[in-house]
Order: C-alpha cells, then structure tokens, then sequence
C-alpha cells in the first residue's frame, strides 16, 4: 500500500501533523492489539500465542510453523523470536524491528514515531523509554494537537545491556555490546563497547573485556536484513 504524503513526512523525520484521520487510525489498531497483548497473563498462554499476538502488534506477516507434538518441543520453534513482558506501550508498532533474541521487561514505552531498531540478543530492564517522536520548541508552531510534530530514527545495537528507567531521545544510535546505566537520559550516539551513565549520559568506561580498545566515533548498527 502507497504511503501518504504524511506518513512519508513522518517516516522521513520531516514536519507532520499526528492527529491527521489516516495517523489516528493507525495507533487506534496499534493500541487494539497492544490491549490484546497486555491482557494476556505470562504463563497462561503458550509461547506460541505471544508470538502471535506480538506479531500482530507490528503487522509481523510471516507464517506461524506448524505446531510441535508438545507444547515443549513448539517453543523451541520460537527460540530465536523476542521475549517482551507485558506491559509495553507504542504508538504503531509497525516501526519497530527487533533482532533475534531480544527481551523486553515490563513498562517498556516506545513512541516510534520514526523507525526503532533493537538489535539481537539486546536486553531490556523494567521501564525503558524509547523516544523517536518529538515537537517543535516554537510555541506558535507547535500550536497543542493542531500543529506540527516530527521524529527522528533510533538505533539500538546487538547486544546491548539497557538499565532500568532509561530514556533514549530521539536520533540516538547505542553501539554494539554498550550497557546504558540505570537511570540514565541518553541524548547522544554511544560508542561500542562502552558504558555510560548520568543525565545527559556520558562515558563511564569500557565493558568488560574491551578495556583496551579504541573508542570509535561510529556505533556499529546491524543492517537491515537481521531483523524479525
């Protein structure tokens, strides 16, 4: 289906207006299957089901594999599909790609507004915030519900540790194997391999077992094919 002139605006980081009818239409079927999806109490339903109910949160169309002999050896199927602990909280939901392996605690919010990438085997701690959408600080421009919004993407690399009750702004990249402190508010790219903590977060030190490296400019984002 061909974008709109709108949707395309906010996808592409430019100027929009949220509460256009084709917006609110989209995170009105968003917060229908996230309902679905919170409602559901861990451990009364199947592996099998959360993946589905997740999948029709971000308009996952891939097939489901035939069911195994026992509920078991069925998980085993879902091995490599994320694990997210209702609740979580996001706008679309159809902006949002996750690599293999990833867990998301509880309370999580993503406004994707724009593109959120979360690479494999990234761990999430209770009450992580995404934030890709944001607002003009002009006042007159920004005009409440009527005016203008837009966003900007945001990457999370492979295996990336991320602390409770952090908050990531929009346009930032979190480099591979970086560990975000508890608490902090992340508003700038985060090298590989590093550790950083505060509000504004900033450079405690390397991860473990990269001591010695260099401490490049340019976190490593996985490409596109390695997402769910």
């Amino acid at each position: 289906m061909a974008l709109s002139e709108n949707k395309r605006k906010a996808l592409a980081g430019e100027l929009y207006h949220a509460f256009e009818p084709g917006m609110i239409k989209e995170r009105l079927r968003c917060r229908r299957a996230i309902n679905r999806f919170n409602a559901t109490v861990l451990g009364d339903a199947s592996r099998r089901e959360m993946v589905k109910l997740w999948r029709d949160i971000v308009q996952d169309e891939r097939p489901l594999p035939p069911p195994a002999a026992t509920e078991e050896e069925d998980e085993v199927q879902f091995a490599d599909d994320a694990e997210i602990s209702p609740p979580i909280y996001m706008d679309y939901g159809t902006n949002v790609k996750l690599g293999k392996g990833v867990y998301i605690n509880v309370n999580c919010v993503i406004i994707d507004t724009c593109l959120v990438t979360i690479g494999a085997r990234t761990l999430f701690a209770p009450n992580v915030s995404i934030y890709s959408g944001t607002h003009p600080t002009n006042p007159e421009l920004r005009d409440g519900m009527k005016g203008p919004e837009n966003g900007k993407e945001v990457h999370v690399g492979e295996d990336v540790w991320i602390g409770g009750n952090v908050v990531i702004l929009p346009g930032v990249r979190v480099g591979r194997g970086a560990t975000l402190g508890a608490g902090s508010v992340v508003t700038k790219d985060v090298p590989d391999y590093t550790i950083v903590v505060g509000n504004p977060a900033r450079i405690l030190r390397r991860v473990d077992g990269h001591e010695n490296d260099e401490i490049g400019p340019i976190p490593t984002i996985p490409s596109p094919e390695s997402y769910q």
